[in-house]
């Protein structure tokens, strides 16, 4: 059975997650205070996000932010990465 690169596939993950951060900046920066809202209820089946949506991030901050979410995304993709791996293993 095939076995996955556990570092690629944790880049991957990390990549798509600062993607997915960036579109977030992208909404905030071009959609205002209103369009984000608007944006994040419906995305998240209309869950009221008012309170917690705040438009002043500094950009040191923001780039801090993207950097984690990309540690976070390859931790995660490495697991599960050497997770599948090893079930493979145990069944050869």
């Amino acid at each position: 059975m095939y076995r996955l690169n556990v570092k690629k596939l944790g880049f991957a993950f990390g990549l798509t997650g600062a993607l997915i951060y960036l579109g977030c900046m992208i909404v905030m920066a071009t959609a205002g205070q209103d369009g984000t809202i608007t944006f994040f209820n419906s995305l998240i089946h209309g869950l009221d996000t008012t309170s917690i949506i705040r438009m002043d991030v500094p950009l040191l901050e923001a780039f801090f932010g993207i950097i984690q979410t990309f540690i976070l995304g390859w931790l995660i993709g490495a697991c599960i990465g050497a997770f599948y791996n090893a079930q493979i293993k145990l069944k050869e």
